[in-house]
């Protein structure tokens, strides 16, 4: 299944990719669950579903059985386009540092023997071609050595609560993928690793982190860790590996994060970058492609006071 949420006057509901052609998923669902007797109100999102567990495996499985009927279906195929939103709006976002050996490399730093973890905020999340805004501060306090990079990684979306969870049975509690942008403001990084600061703040700035397209199910993408991963600048490419080439693997960095943390529905994991990274400037227009997923593009623009 592939989900995205859209703008519909003040509400964001939820889509459904189907044999190529976009479906209201809320719609079909508050018929789903009218016909078992249930009520499901308007303008819930994505997370909310995985938090009542309303969008379960096996529903999802009597859902494609129910879409497939034709004249039910057609009742919320929807025409012309749509402004995409983020697809999930996370509690949280939990990421991982130089989880690619060449990423470290190009960082002088040390292949890390256990997941570098951090968070990014979760007010960042942007969703397809809204504008990434450089800030006006980065021109005036930093001038030349302003620098902004994107860092496009493989998301993982978390199905339902996590803690202490063994590797052998992580996956479990993954509900699907989208793509991350975990945009950065690297001097402001580079500035507090020497001051052995937390580098929250280079990561968190609003608009930092895109998110999307769409979510596609794990039931979909059977290895995630054999996708194609890029990252495209005004059409020229800057990041380009795969995730087959992850120092830690999803299960590990489940097992790793629940040590410490309780992980809920709707919870984002972005699983690192790959080498490559380099900075944007206002008039850019970066493309995050993660195979079996898609094109997650978002232009960059100077900040307007």
């Amino acid at each position: 299944m592939r989900i995205f949420a859209y703008e519909h006057g003040k509400t964001a509901p939820l889509g459904l990719v189907y044999k190529g052609k976009n479906y209201c998923l809320s719609g079909l669902l508050r018929l789903y669950y009218f016909q078992k007797g249930k009520f499901l109100p308007w303008g819930y999102d994505l997370k909310w579903l995985l938090e009542k567990e309303l969008l379960t495996p096996t529903i999802m499985k009597e859902l494609q059985h129910y879409a497939e009927n034709s004249k039910v279906l057609n009742r919320f195929l929807m025409t012309g386009k749509v402004k995409l939103l983020p697809p999930v709006l996370p509690g949280k976002i939990i990421a991982l540092g130089r989880n690619f050996a060449k990423h470290a490399k190009e960082q002088n730093a040390p292949v890390p023997v256990e997941p570098i973890i951090f968070e990014k905020a979760a007010s960042s999340v942007i969703g397809p071609d809204a504008p990434v805004v450089y800030p006006a501060f980065m021109v005036k306090e930093f001038k030349k050595e302003a620098r902004v990079d994107h860092e496009v990684e493989l998301a993982v979306i978390i199905d339902k609560k996590a803690s202490k969870i063994k590797a052998k049975d992580a996956m479990k509690y993954v509900f699907g993928y989208t793509i991350i942008n975990d945009v950065s403001a690297r001097n402001i990084q580079a500035i507090d690793f020497k001051k052995t600061q937390p580098w929250f703040r280079s990561k968190g700035i609003d608009t930092f982190c895109p998110l999307g397209p769409v979510v596609v199910t794990k039931d979909e993408i059977k290895n995630p860790h054999n996708l194609k991963v890029e990252l495209r600048v005004n059409g020229k490419i800057r990041q380009k590996d795969s995730t087959k080439t992850f120092i830690f693997k999803i299960p590990e960095m489940i097992e790793y994060i629940t040590k410490y943390l309780t992980l809920m529905p709707g919870d984002v994991i972005s699983t690192g970058t790959p080498d490559g990274i380099s900075p944007v400037y206002p008039g850019d227009v970066m493309e995050a492609e993660i195979e079996k997923i898609g094109i997650l593009r978002n232009e960059v623009v100077k900040e307007s006071l």
